[in-house]
C-alpha cells in the first residue's frame, strides 16, 4: 500500500518481503487465469450457452465457497465470531480452501492487519490509497480489487498476526495440504460432471464452468467487500474507516457487504443487522447453533448496536464521509 500522496510507505510492523517470483506467480494466478476464464465465458455463453448440469455443478461450487470464505475464513477463524466443534471447523476450513484465496492463515493474517489499520497506512487494500480524486479513485480501487495481492512487495507476518492458529495442529495441515485443495476446486466439479453425464465432455465443460468461471467470479465478488464496500454505499454506523453497506454485493458474497456493522463490531457473526438486511451466512451460522454444532455464537448487542448508531442526518452517514 502507498501513502494517499502515491509514495511508497515504509514496512509496517507483522509483515515479511514478498520475494519478486511470487509476486508474478499471484499475477499470473489471481489476475490473468481469472480474466482469461470470464472471457472465455462469454464467449461460450454467446455461443451455446450454458446446460443445467453445469448450472447446477458451477452454483453449488460457488456456494460452498462463498460460505468456506464467508462463514469458515472470516466469521470463525479471522474473528472467532463463534466456536464450533472440530469436524465442522475443518470442514468450513477446507470450504474455504476451495475459493483459491490462499491458505487459511495467509488469509487471516491479511485480514486482521486490515482491521487493525482499515483505510490508514498499513491497511492492506484500502481503496483510498491514493486519494479522493478521479483518477485516484480509480486507481485505488483497482489497487483495493485486486492489485495489491500482486504488487505489494511484503506480506503479512503469519507469526505475528495468527499465532493462534498457527498452534492449531489442523490449521497448519490444512496449510501443507493447500496445494491438494487447490486441485480439489477443479477436480471436484469436472469429477461431478463426468459422473452425471457419463462422458469426458461433461467433465471438460463442468471443469470449464463450475472449476475456472467459479473460480474467478468467487473472487471478484469477494474482492469486492474490499474495494466497492469501502468506497461506495450506505453508513449507519459510526466507525473509524469507510467501510459501508452494499446490497448486491452483500447479495453475492451471503451478508459480507454489509460491511459498516461488521467493522463496527467485527466479532458479530452477523454483519446485516438492519431491516431487510438478508444475511445468509449468519443463518447458516445459526442453523449450526441449533442443531448443536456451534456455541458461544456473538449475535448483535443492542446497546452496543444503539451507541455507535451514526450521528448523520437520518442515521445514515454520507459516503466519502471523512473518518
Amino acid at each position: 500500500m502507498s501513502t494517499p500522496t502515491g509514495r511508497p510507505e515504509p514496512p509496517v510492523a507483522g509483515t515479511v518481503a514478498v520475494p519478486t517470483g511470487r509476486r508474478t506467480a499471484y499475477l499470473i494466478v489471481l489476475v490473468v487465469i481469472p480474466l482469461v476464464a470470464l472471457a472465455a465465458a462469454v464467449v461460450a455463453l454467446w455461443g451455446w450457452g450454458i446446460g443445467p448440469r453445469d448450472l447446477v455443478i458451477a452454483a453449488a461450487m460457488y456456494v460452498v465457497s462463498i460460505f468456506g470464505i464467508s462463514v469458515g475464513y472470516h466469521r470463525l477463524l479471522t474473528h472467532r465470531s463463534f466456536r464450533c466443534r472440530r469436524p465442522l471447523r475443518i470442514a468450513l476450513a477446507v470450504a474455504g480452501g476451495l475459493a483459491l484465496q490462499g491458505p487459511v492463515t495467509l488469509w487471516v493474517a491479511e485480514h486482521r492487519r486490515h482491521h487493525k489499520y482499515a483505510d490508514r497506512p498499513g491497511d492492506p487494500h484500502s481503496p483510498w490509497a491514493y486519494g479522493e480524486g478521479g483518477r485516484a479513485l480509480l486507481r485505488g480501487l483497482l489497487h483495493a480489487h485486486v492489485v495489491w495481492f500482486y504488487t505489494a512487495r511484503r506480506r503479512s507476518d503469519r507469526r505475528h498476526w495468527v499465532p493462534d492458529l498457527l498452534a492449531d495442529p489442523d490449521t497448519r495441515r490444512l496449510d501443507a495440504l493447500y496445494p491438494v485443495t487447490m486441485a480439489a476446486s477443479f477436480l471436484l466439479p469436472a469429477a461431478a460432471g463426468g459422473l452425471w453425464s457419463g462422458s469426458w465432455a461433461g467433465a471438460w465443460s463442468a471443469l470449464f464452468w463450475g472449476g475456472l468461471v467459479r473460480y474467478a467470479v468467487v473472487h471478484h465478488v469477494t474482492w469486492s467487500v474490499n474495494s466497492v464496500a469501502h468506497r461506495f454505499g450506505d453508513r449507519a454506523f459510526d466507525t473509524r474507516d469507510h467501510s459501508s453497506d452494499v446490497w448486491w454485493v452483500a447479495l453475492l458474497t451471503f451478508g459480507e457487504g454489509w460491511h459498516n456493522w461488521h467493522h463496527a463490531d467485527p466479532t458479530c457473526a452477523r454483519h446485516g443487522v438492519r431491516k431487510g438486511q438478508l444475511d445468509a451466512s449468519a443463518r447458516l451460522i445459526r442453523m449450526f447453533e441449533r442443531v448443536g454444532w456451534a456455541h458461544d455464537v456473538r449475535w448483535p448487542d443492542t446497546g452496543r448496536m444503539a451507541a455507535r448508531r451514526s450521528r448523520a442526518d437520518g442515521g445514515v452517514k454520507p459516503r466519502g464521509a471523512e473518518l
